[in-house]
This record gives C-alpha cells, sequence and structure tokens, in this order.
C-alpha cells in the first residue's frame, strides 16, 4: 500500500512539474523556480520523458545478462570499489603496499650474499659446461 501510495505520488509531482515548466514556457515574464525540489523533480521529468534512457536502462539489463558469472563478480566488485570512497582507498594502498613489498624483495635479492652465491654458482656450472660438455 505504501508502495502504491508513493508511485501516486512520484507521478502527481512529475505532472506538476510538468505543469510548472509549461507555465515557464507560455508566461512572458521570467520566472526562476529553481530550488531543491523543482531540480529534483526537473530530472525525474526529463528521464520520464527521454526514450533513450528507457532503451539504455533495457540495454544494460540485457547485456548483464549475457555475462558468465566470473565478469559478473567482477562488475560488481568493481562497482563496490568504485562507490564506496573508503573502499577505493583501501585499494589504494594496498595495491601501494604490495608494490613497495615486491620493491623492498628484489631490492634484498639484489644486494644480498645469497646473490653473490648464486653468480659463482652459474660460472661454476659455466665451466663445468665447457669442461665436459663441450
Amino acid at each position: 500500500v505504501l508502495q502504491q501510495d508513493n508511485t501516486t505520488l512520484r507521478t502527481d509531482n512529475m505532472k506538476l512539474y510538468e505543469r510548472i515548466k509549461f507555465l515557464q514556457t507560455m508566461s512572458t515574464s521570467n520566472l526562476n523556480l529553481e530550488d531543491d525540489v523543482t531540480s529534483k523533480y526537473s530530472t525525474q521529468y526529463e528521464a520520464h520523458i527521454d526514450p533513450f534512457s528507457d532503451f539504455n536502462r533495457k540495454e544494460r539489463q540485457r547485456k548483464y545478462v549475457n555475462l558468465n558469472s566470473a565478469e559478473r563478480v567482477v562488475l560488481n566488485l568493481g562497482k563496490m570499489i568504485l562507490s564506496d570512497k573508503f573502499a577505493r582507498q583501501a585499494v589504494f594502498f594496498y595495491s601501494i603496499a604490495l608494490h613497495l613489498l615486491v620493491f623492498l624483495v628484489l631490492y634484498k635479492f639484489a644486494v644480498s650474499e645469497d646473490c653473490m652465491q648464486l653468480t659463482d654458482c652459474q660460472t661454476a656450472f659455466q665451466a663445468h659446461m665447457k669442461e665436459h660438455h663441450p
């Protein structure tokens, strides 16, 4: 019942906004009735009279249905991350932390003693290959 009342009120408001727009275009004086309420119903009115918005919504739904489950998961995860400021920041700092971890590990391997032993192993292997397998 509440949902039906809400829908009825919304359509009534849309009709009232349509009348306001009509009166604004017909009046000779330049009335400017822009406030929060009229701007809210202005966007709803424009969406209501725009046939492309309905087509766009149906096409999005059709494309979403055609996605496989993995693509749906990735799409919903991306929407969730992009819609929340905290989630965007968490992903950003997580990726920075992962990059720093990789750089530190690579730096450690580049300057550690184990790496020097690895080059010794490579030279010994090359000498062995030249000596025993010409």
